[in-house]
């Protein structure tokens, strides 16, 4: 019974250290890579799909997106989504690819975006410590319908809270390389 909880809170800490991830992997750096695209999404064919699903996404130059849709008719909703979009790109269209030109960042821009990486991380932590209270709560309700005793409970409680320890380091390792990135000229 027990183990079943600690699985389930393991499984659930290593989603959330994947999706502390992937937001980190949409935080624009000085340098170009098709990962900042992903959270963009089109309106076309009277429906939003992500952009990677409408065209090919290619790295040319170390500061150069280039963007080939599939349909050049989508090529203006395509650069309406990234004009909204939260990264601060021009998109630059031939009629058939369009050109985003990575600028370089600035000192107060790289600080910003520190912050941005750092408040990720927290929300990161913030849901594993959820996690871990959730699974105390698990613990303590086995404990009272008597289906694991109280040592159980006390070794089930600190292996989740070892879990908690690795998971958070976790998140804390992968922030300090983002923030590396990011500050890195």
């Amino acid at each position: 019974m027990a183990n079943l909880v600690l699985e389930e809170a393991e499984e659930k800490m290593k989603k959330t250290v994947e999706a502390t991830r992937r937001e980190f992997n949409g935080i624009r750096t000085g340098r170009a890579t098709p990962a900042l695209l992903d959270r963009i999404t089109v309106d076309v064919y009277g429906t939003q799909l992500p952009l990677n699903q409408v065209a090919t996404i290619s790295v040319p130059e170390a500061r150069l997106l280039m963007i080939s849709p599939w349909d050049k008719s989508t090529i203006p909703a395509i650069e309406r989504s990234i004009m909204k979009s939260d990264l601060g790109l021009n998109p630059s269209s031939d009629g058939n690819v369009i050109r985003l030109a990575i600028p370089q960042l600035t000192e107060e821009r790289r600080r910003d975006l520190t912050r941005v990486v750092h408040k990720k991380a927290e929300e990161g932590k913030v849901a594993i410590r959820n996690v871990r209270r959730e699974a105390n709560e698990e613990l303590k309700k086995l404990r009272k319908a008597s289906d694991i005793s109280e040592d159980e409970e006390k070794r089930a409680e600190e292996r989740v809270q070892k879990l908690t320890d690795k998971y958070i380091s976790e998140i804390d390792r992968i922030q300090e390389i983002k923030e590396q990135e990011v500050l890195e000229v």
